[in-house]
């Protein structure tokens, strides 16, 4: 969305095939479309224009004889017509864009930027039109307040938001015109799965737009946003403006930030809370913030009203590429890490790289891990791009963190396509388990919420992997060292921060990977080469832990 604000510096991205101009009558469409078409050398429409020679009516006479409903039709396939023609520019009437269908075809086919100005302004220009059937049925300045008060939820679907004032067609063509030109038009990677499928959308500047990707896709325009302290500080107000530029109602809990609120406790405080706000089974829960927040939330919304819609903004690098995509949700027990939950798939996931410059650099890097890890498992071309631009992407080269967000969803959503419910006893999903059998004891052992983040117990599990993968002779000996010191060089852990052998193997044995007994591990071929294993001998693991940092 841009609101007159300075121009990008990003390199501008290649206009799509049409653009399409919608707001109230007297918005200057007509005449910043010209101008925008002339600019870019693309044949110009007017929707209205185009309806009336078709019809041999003007539009004014199509209502008094046909009835609105008979003129919004031929407005629909007026306008899919058009947008089959290549690139055009096309300034559609006031309604057009209020039409769900019609919508759906500028969507599919254009660039839609809503020329939003005040009704003292609208007023002016409209003022002496007699052929504007709306406003030949009372006061304008009411009609006009009415109509605005009722269509702007909608037309804040638009792709872009241009504020127009008093300045000359001109000026705001200018505007136009350069968000257009820097328009990111955000990934979208499906998660296809058996019952359901879902987006996750990436990109930047996803947050303040999160009401016109979330209203098309909800049950009902109400919402509880669950958050934590630190995240509400600096991005509560951006979503609640973007919920409430659409229409879409909410109320926001917050909860203490940290891996401490994912108790048993802390769940059953937020659930009544949610409760004590009289939700529907239409009203969807909004996760807003990393790891925590979205496990927390998530099994909230999984039993609330025996389930609730859920949706994901992660806002970690972390719960991006990782969490907030699978519909893994659950809490921490005394006996180990999200040992109590359920799967719960969300409506969507927005993840907005704009909210990863918040980020200290640690939490960066511990998101990095996961990142590293799809690569480990089963892309090895992944790895090597990490291995060649990974510093860098944690320096903060906003194309290169969306680039990595969107091959690390994209990895994740075919892996959890192919086993959503994590029920295949070999491979499958349990594959995104590559290092965690050893950081879920680190952290055991640590507390949750201590000196050691999910992540960094992850970087240094992998390495643990491959070193038991190297020890029981399944890949060669040279890829944990190599793999280390890719990590290290991005910031991140390698070694076990001297914890006792017998209490991590004590953990190991309580792990919910545990069956008949056994524990299973993901080990390596070679990069890119994951399979589980169930026969790994106790002795194997006690070296690895030895070798790696542990202590007897």
């Amino acid at each position: 969305m841009l609101h007159k604000r300075a121009p990008s510096t990003d390199r501008p991205a290649p206009p799509p095939a049409s653009i399409v101009l919608v707001g109230l009558m007297g918005a200057g469409k007509s005449a910043i479309g010209k101008r925008l078409a002339a600019r870019l050398g693309w044949p110009f429409y007017d929707s209205d224009h185009e309806i009336e020679a078709a019809a041999g009516l003007s539009v004014a006479e199509i209502f008094a004889r046909h009835g609105e409903p008979a003129f919004r039709a031929g407005e629909r396939r007026v306008i899919q017509r058009l947008l089959t023609q290549g690139p055009i520019v096309l300034a559609t009437g006031g309604g057009a864009f209020m039409d769900e269908q019609t919508r759906a075809h500028i969507r599919d086919a254009a660039i839609s930027v809503w020329l939003r100005a005040p009704v003292p302004v609208l007023l002016e220009r409209v003022r002496g039109r007699t052929h504007r059937p709306l406003l030949n049925q009372g006061d304008p300045a009411e009609i006009l307040t009415r109509l605005s008060a009722q269509r702007s939820p909608v037309y804040a679907l638009a792709d872009i938001i241009i504020d127009c004032t008093q300045d000359p067609p001109e000026v705001t063509t200018q505007f136009v015109h350069q968000a257009v030109r820097t328009y990111d038009k955000p990934l979208s990677v499906p998660v296809r799965l058996a019952a359901a499928d879902y987006q996750v959308l990436i990109g930047r500047d996803i947050l303040a737009r999160a009401g016109a990707h979330l209203a098309p896709i909800l049950p009902q325009k109400r919402v509880i946003i669950v958050t934590d302290e630190r995240v509400a500080a600096l991005h509560l107000a951006t979503l609640e403006a973007a919920l409430r530029e659409t229409g879409i109602h909410f109320d926001t809990l917050s909860v203490p930030p940290g891996e401490a609120s994912k108790s048993l406790a802390s769940w059953s405080a937020l659930v009544e809370s949610i409760l004590a706000l009289r939700p529907e089974r239409g009203t969807a829960i909004v996760a807003l913030g990393g790891g925590v927040i979205g496990d927390l939330a998530g099994y909230a919304a999984a039993a609330a009203l025996r389930g609730l819609p859920f949706v994901q903004i992660p806002t970690t690098l972390l719960a991006q590429v990782d969490s907030s995509v699978g519909g893994k949700t659950g809490i921490n027990s005394s006996h180990g890490k999200n040992l109590i939950g359920a799967f719960h798939q969300p409506l969507m996931v927005l993840a907005d790289i704009d909210t990863l410059a918040t980020l200290p650099a640690r939490e960066r890097a511990a998101g990095y891990a996961e990142i590293v890890k799809a690569g480990l498992i089963s892309e090895p071309g992944l790895y090597e791009w990490c291995e060649a631009n990974g510093p860098a992407l944690l320096a903060g080269d906003t194309a290169l963190l969306a680039e990595a967000v969107g091959r690390a969803v994209a990895f994740k959503a075919s892996v959890v396509a192919a086993d959503e419910r994590e029920e295949k006893a070999e491979n499958g999903r349990a594959l995104l388990n590559l290092g965690h059998s050893f950081a879920h004891a680190f952290e055991a052992e640590i507390g949750y919420g201590g000196g050691l983040l999910h992540g960094e117990a992850v970087a240094i599990g992998l390495v643990c992997a491959f070193d038991l993968s190297a020890r029981m002779h399944f890949c060669a000996p040279t890829l944990a060292p190599r793999i280390a010191a890719h990590l290290a060089q991005t910031g991140l852990p390698t070694r076990i921060p001297a914890l006792p052998i017998e209490r991590l193997l004590g953990h190991m044995r309580h792990d919910k990977k545990m069956r008949d007994g056994k524990l299973s591990f993901v080990l390596a071929r070679d990069i890119g080469e994951a399979f589980t294993c169930r026969e790994v001998p106790a002795e194997a693991v006690y070296q690895t832990l030895l070798t790696c940092g542990a202590i007897e």
